[in-house]
């Protein structure tokens, strides 16, 4: 990691000769972007040719910082798994210059002294932009609707029970109402622990053939399809996190065709990866198998049939954008029996390379990843009314850019992560396309 810092209230820093792709402004240009004062001052052919300083971006892609909506930064209360340092230093080395936290910390942020306390502590140690997402209710119980007029007021910029679902439809509704008043959104982790009935990995062949107990799809679909019945009775704007199934989707795209307040994220894993990824072999013979605990995720990896539907959803724009939900866990959490190793992958260093595959597989166009990672999960939770600018390079933005070389070829390797959490079954994978430069208000936070 490159550890200077430029002080962009002294001088102006050009990066010059990239190719400029932002969607916030339809721009796909070769051009420079010229940055002072931590914000961005111009944007075209030779703006930064009289820069008393200059970064060569020749053959680099270069957009506005990547914006990660779902992650999990572990603090307080965890810091042996992640810390606000660790997880943005691995943000920056992701090429995302602001993630917003999940509240599932211990305690969990549903308290705007909480809320307060995350912020301060990004402001001592982090590398890039925390924005905290609170609880929904308190302690994430589903019984209580938390403060939401006070925590807003303390900084957070949306909410959400994270991995606990809001079983409560009368419950769900208040908070959609208050939360509309405030011009908030509700981030709903849609699953029917009824039907889900603790299920470990998606009910197919897979879970049948190991053994385990298997959530249906149907778990998913049911509540996406409840939460948007809320959402056209209450006009609340209500976020769908990582999507995973064809017919979530299905409820989506009518969702959208009329006009709700509905939004959704995918993450790279559930773009890349079926079920098959939690068996693997177990070197005691042919065909023998075993438990791969590092591609245990909630909600779990489906089949091929709905990885293709999120592609192509991605794509046509029914998922708004990609999230990571990076959950990083110490070894114990995943050295364990399948049924009690902890959900998740670490992904904040992974989730761009992963995803230009597709780009290079011809299935998502370049363009429509850099948006679905930029001005879409801006979009989806309204995050630019906070702060102005976020998620483009309009002048007068905020100074986070991120340079891409599309062709570097790299292997994942765990072991050189910046997040505590090396928990990932994509170790050893080889990926082409990563960023290679992250500039976070105007000042260079990594650069390979």
């Amino acid at each position: 990691m490159d550890r200077a810092r430029f002080q962009t209230g002294r001088k102006q820093l050009a990066i010059r000769g990239g190719r400029i792709v932002d969607p916030s402004q339809g721009l796909d240009m070769v051009g420079d972007v010229l940055l002072a004062h931590g914000r961005v001052v111009a944007v075209g052919p030779d703006v930064g040719r009289e820069a008393e300083e200059a970064i060569d971006a020749r053959g680099l892609v270069v957009c506005p910082g990547l914006v990660d909506i779902h992650c999990h930064l572990r603090e307080p209360g965890m810091e042996h798994k992640e810390t606000i340092q660790s997880g943005t230093m691995a943000a920056a080395r992701g090429g995302f210059t602001t993630v917003c936290c999940m509240p599932n910390t211990e305690p969990p942020l549903d308290s705007p002294a909480l809320v307060r306390w995350v912020l301060e502590r990004a402001g001592q140690v982090g590398v890039v932009r925390v924005l905290p997402i609170a609880s929904l209710t308190r302690g994430r119980r589903g019984e209580e609707l938390v403060d939401m007029a006070e925590l807003a007021q303390a900084g957070a910029v949306a909410f959400s029970d994270d991995g606990n679902p809001v079983v409560n439809a009368h419950l769900m509704r208040r908070a959609l109402e208050y939360a509309s008043m405030l011009g908030m959104t509700v981030i709903d982790h849609c699953e029917d622990p009824g039907l889900a009935a603790g299920g470990v990995v998606h009910e197919g062949w897979v879970s049948a053939r190991l053994g385990l107990a298997g959530a249906p799809a149907e778990a998913e679909e049911v509540m996406v399809a409840r939460d948007i019945a809320l959402a056209r009775l209450t006009g609340g704007n209500v976020h769908i996190a990582h999507v995973s199934t064809r017919w979530a989707l299905v409820h989506l795209a009518w969702a959208k065709g009329q006009g709700l307040p509905v939004t959704a994220e995918v993450t790279p894993h559930h773009l890349l990866l079926t079920h098959e990824a939690v068996m693997c072999p177990s070197g005691e013979g042919p065909g023998a198998i075993s438990y791969n605990t590092s591609a245990k995720v909630s909600p779990p990896l489906r089949t091929p049939d709905d990885v293709a539907a999120c592609q192509q959803a991605l794509a046509q724009g029914t998922i708004d954008c990609i999230a990571t939900d990076h959950a990083p866990h110490a070894q114990e959490d995943k050295l364990c029996e399948f049924d009690v190793a902890a959900p998740g992958i670490s992904g904040l260093e992974t989730a761009l390379g992963l995803c230009l595959q597709l780009v290079h597989q011809e299935r998502l166009s370049l363009y429509r990843l850099i948006e679905a990672m930029t001005a879409a999960p801006v979009r989806a939770l309204g995050l630019d009314r906070r702060i102005p600018g976020l998620g483009t390079l309009r002048p007068g933005a905020p100074a986070d850019v991120t340079a891409i070389d599309l062709e570097r070829e790299w292997t994942v390797d765990p072991a050189s992560f910046a997040s505590r959490g090396k928990n990932t079954p994509f170790a050893g994978r080889r990926l082409r396309g990563r960023a290679v430069l992250t500039i976070a208000g105007g000042r260079v936070v990594w650069r390979e």
